[in-house]
């Protein structure tokens, strides 16, 4: 299956970020794609009032985005933000396109390196996967990636591969820990990892000040042996990925931590 990563630097405006998207699930058709992956926070960049730009999964910025993946036959992950019942919102994954209708609200918000995004953001509870061409495929967020036993329910659901879309904070050390957190979360589930990171705004010119997450680069396919297999730097990009489901058959025969795990 072919996977395209499209490492964007949104902005504040989910308009001028519709446009980013659409020209992205071009490129990602004109690649062969099937699969077009956008970031977290793809609607609109964090640091801004997010309930104010939260749209229901029936509202405007969704119903484009789902226009875009049809008329391109392509499914279309992008990370949103939608109104919760208790006046924050959700940090959603869209998942839409042909045959394909589904959405992830993120498990594990971001309380960590002195941000709270539980203050304006609600968690989500449910597991999600989705089937394409006949491959089931897991969907996590950011966060999500510093809990192992998320990508391993989703891997004994029958998932071959986690898309994680991300916002990743900089700081010291935290290049590091993202790529060594993507090849475990890889390793330990057996299962292909397709990570998609905010562009670095530093690399577009822009200056960043405070603890706001919005992202590195850095966006990286990793096989089920933990091996990165191919990697953007920090600027926007596209990567264009063919992930084979019988590679996950044979380290699952070869490494079965699976079917070992016993807690």
């Amino acid at each position: 299956m072919r996977i395209a990563l499209s490492q964007i630097r949104s902005t504040a405006d989910p308009g001028d970020n519709l446009e980013l998207v659409r020209e992205g699930v071009a490129a990602a058709a004109a690649a062969g794609a099937r699969v077009a992956v956008f970031p977290e926070a793809a609607m609109a960049r964090f640091g801004v009032n997010l309930a104010e730009r939260a749209q229901p999964l029936d509202g405007p910025w969704a119903g484009e985005v789902a226009a875009i993946a049809r008329d391109a036959g392509v499914v279309v992950v992008a990370g949103m933000f939608r109104p919760a019942e208790d006046g924050r919102v959700h940090n959603t994954l869209l998942v839409t396109g042909p045959g394909v209708t589904a959405h992830y609200d993120k498990i594990h918000v971001f309380d960590a390196f002195g941000h709270r995004e539980s203050d304006t953001v609600a968690p989500g509870e449910t597991v999600v996967t989705f089937d394409l061409d006949g491959v089931r495929l897991g969907v996590a967020t950011c966060y999500d990636v510093r809990f192992p036993e998320l990508f391993r329910t989703l891997a004994q659901r029958g998932a071959v591969a986690t898309l994680l879309p991300a916002s990743w904070g900089a700081g010291p050390g935290k290049a590091e820990q993202w790529d060594l957190l993507v090849r475990a979360r890889a390793l330990d589930s057996t299962s292909w990892v397709l990570a998609c990171d905010q562009a670095d705004p530093a690399a577009c010119g822009e200056t960043v000040t405070g603890n706001t997450p919005r992202g590195i680069g850095r966006s990286c396919v990793v096989d089920p042996t933990g091996t990165v297999t191919d990697r953007l730097d920090a600027a926007p990009g596209l990567l264009v990925a063919d992930i084979d489901p019988g590679r996950v058959t044979d380290v699952r025969a070869a490494i079965p931590v699976l079917a070992n795990h016993r807690l």
